[in-house]
């Protein structure tokens, strides 16, 4: 799974919106959405605060 694809299904699995994430996260709406289109990608501080969220939930994502 990319991480456009992690991120939308992590967020679904927490029933949190875009801006939830970005509050949990301390980023902006409009990077969790651009991280979703897959026009960026998260910095690697980001990627270490998903990594727990990911394996909670049971998401693997490819690098």
């Amino acid at each position: 799974m990319t991480y456009a694809e992690a991120l939308k299904h992590l967020r679904k699995r927490m029933h949190y919106t875009q801006e939830e994430l970005a509050e949990l996260l301390n980023v902006s709406f409009t990077s969790v959405n651009r991280w979703e289109n897959g026009k960026y990608e998260p910095t690697m501080k980001i990627k270490r605060k998903l990594a727990p969220l990911f394996k909670e939930h049971g998401i693997v994502v490819e690098e």
